[in-house]
């Protein structure tokens, strides 16, 4: 599985205020740990502080490129930013995201064939949200035709089918994975996903989150952005993958015991 490591984010207190104090040592740390972890691509997300958001995205994106040698995902809803952070990048980016909605795809597609970067696409219509299995397959093959379209290999598309908390409804973990089971048999498209959200008003989240992560591999998932740095997660990675087939001679698994990852 393609970890995404997402710490650093404006809207955590400590990254905004590394970002305002231009604290490059802090921001590097955090990044050497999150690859140290286990990280193969880094989200970068400065969107709390909207008039300097430009500039604080091109500050991460060469401070963190400085001491890391992995992809980042340049995490902006502004199109402008997200050109900034590519226009930074050194090598293949990801961007995050593109939705139906007409004028982002017609903003941000452009730039992902410019860059030739990858993209993440939310299951998320015009306006509204999907509640259904058939609704994320309808909107996913409109996303699809939209890249395909537009020159953009569909092997640079990462699809999130989108994840609704247990709390208002409990069947909503069962429709993720089924989902990521009918998109895979349908389109053989990249998944890609954000777990927390399945466990927003829940007690003990990171049992939930970890426990989900498990049936969302074992459907078909490639991709999630989590906390590398959560060494409960992990361990759940690891052993779900060794017993997906896909740890040859447990190999990964042995690795971590051995250091201490487990």
């Amino acid at each position: 599985m393609l970890i995404v490591g997402e710490r650093i984010n404006a809207s955590r207190k400590t990254i905004l205020e590394a970002i305002q104090e231009r604290n490059a040592p802090f921001i590097k740390d955090e990044a050497k740990k999150q690859v140290e972890s286990g990280a193969q691509i880094l989200d970068v997300n400065a969107g709390v502080r909207v008039n300097t958001e430009k500039e604080d995205m091109v500050w991460l994106v060469k401070t963190v490129q400085e001491t890391i040698d992995v992809p980042l995902c340049i995490d902006s809803p502004s199109h402008e930013v997200i050109e900034a952070g590519l226009a930074a990048h050194k090598g293949k980016a990801l961007v995050n995201s593109i939705t139906l909605e007409t004028k982002r795809l017609n903003n941000i597609l452009p730039l992902v064939k410019k860059y030739d970067s990858l993209v993440v696409a939310l299951a998320m219509g015009e306006k509204e949200m999907p509640e259904t299995v058939e609704d994320r397959i309808n909107i996913c093959k409109e996303i699809i035709d939209k890249v395909d379209a537009a020159g953009i290999p569909l092997e640079n598309l990462y699809i999130d089918p989108l994840v609704h908390p247990i709390s208002t409804n409990e069947k909503n973990a069962l429709t993720v994975v089924e989902s990521i089971r009918k998109i895979k048999e349908n389109f053989h498209v990249k998944i890609i996903m954000g777990l927390s959200n399945i466990s927003f008003g829940l007690p003990n989240r990171k049992l939930i989150n970890r426990t989900f992560l498990t049936m969302v591999l074992a459907a078909g998932m490639d991709a999630a952005l989590i906390d590398p740095t959560d060494k409960d997660m992990m361990a759940a990675v690891f052993a779900a993958e060794t017993l997906l087939g896909q740890d040859q001679y447990c190999a990964n698994y042995l690795s971590a015991f051995r250091e201490d990852k487990l």
